[in-house]
């Protein structure tokens, strides 16, 4: 993946993590949200320290950013995603994590031509979104 397509810095992926929207499937989250600047999508990958020692995860990380190279003319421009390693994808071989992440990409509808799935929407931050709690006297 090219470096300028590469979410770097901690600032932006907080941003997306904020203002964001998330979909998941058992192996991936994506976070994805809307640039106002015109361009290319930029990608970040986020495989945390449960999954492995480092050469575990940053074999991961090369896989995804393999996959989403080499499908980059099906995703949407404009915007900024970060696709989360979950512990499951340790598993996948190649074609199935390709699989996956089209899957999860789908659901919300960051490819070309799909639609987001409404039931799997939620705002990224996931605070704040509980109904107040009833006090019976």
């Amino acid at each position: 993946m090219h470096r300028k397509l590469r979410l770097r810095k901690r600032e932006d992926f907080n941003t997306v993590y904020r203002y964001g929207k998330s979909f998941a499937n058992s192996q991936f989250v994506v976070y994805w949200r809307r640039r106002a600047k015109k361009g290319s999508f930029r990608m970040g990958v986020s495989a945390s320290s449960k999954l492995g020692g480092a050469v575990v995860r940053n074999r991961l990380r090369r896989m995804v950013k393999e996959i989403v190279r080499l499908n980059a003319g099906k995703l949407l421009e404009d915007i900024d995603l970060i696709l989360i390693v979950r512990k499951p994808a340790l598993a996948l071989a190649y074609k199935e994590m390709e699989g996956s992440i089209l899957h999860v990409l789908r659901k919300a509808g960051l490819l070309i031509g799909s639609k987001p799935n409404p039931s799997g929407s939620r705002p990224a931050s996931g605070r704040g979104n509980r109904p107040a709690q009833r006090k019976d006297k």
